[in-house]
C-alpha cells in the first residue's frame, strides 16, 4: 500500500474533525495550522472529502467543516480507498482479474492476496473514534498533577 500526501493529509482532516466532532465546526485555516498541510492544497483535499460525503461544509463568517456522520461510522480504509484508490498491491489479486494468463498458476499472487488482505484487515478496523479515543488516553496520560 502506498499512502500519497494527499491520503496522510486526508486522513489527519478527518482526525482533526472527529476530535471536534459535535463540539464546534473547523475552518480551513485553523485544520491547515494543526495538521500542517499547504492551504491550498488542504482545500482540494476538504472538497474531495465533501464530495466522498465525509464531510460537510458551511459558508459564511461561522463557516467551516465537520464530519458528516459519527467517527465511529468512517474507518481509515474508507477514506484512504476513496483518496487514494484500491489497497492491493498489484491488480491481478481483484476477484475476477483476467489481463494475464499466469494469474491461475502464479506463486506470487497468494502472497499478494494474504498482503492486501492484512492490510485491509487493519485499516477496516480501525475507525476515527478509536483513534479520537487513543488521543485521549494519551492526553490522560500526560495530564498530571502534584
Amino acid at each position: 500500500m502506498k499512502v500519497t500526501y494527499k491520503g496522510d493529509y486526508a486522513l489527519k482532516a478527518v482526525l482533526d474533525l472527529a476530535l471536534n466532532y459535535e463540539k464546534e465546526l473547523v475552518t480551513s485555516n485553523q485544520l491547515a495550522s494543526r495538521i500542517d498541510a499547504p492551504i491550498k492544497f488542504l482545500e482540494q483535499v476538504l472538497l474531495d472529502l465533501r464530495k466522498g460525503g465525509f464531510v460537510l461544509s458551511k459558508r459564511g463568517n461561522i463557516g467551516g467543516y465537520l464530519l458528516s456522520r459519527p467517527p465511529a461510522k468512517i474507518s481509515v480504509g474508507d477514506i484512504l480507498r476513496y483518496i487514494d484508490g484500491p489497497l492491493e498491491p498489484i491488480a491481478c489479486v481483484k476477484e475476477g482479474y483476467s489481463d494475464c494468463g499466469d494469474v491461475k498458476k502464479c506463486l506470487f499472487r497468494n502472497i499478494w492476496k494474504k498482503v492486501a488482505k492484512a492490510e485491509s484487515d487493519i485499516v477496516d478496523n480501525e475507525t476515527f473514534e478509536d483513534l479520537v479515543n487513543e488521543v485521549n488516553r494519551d492526553r490522560q496520560v500526560l495530564a498530571y498533577s502534584i
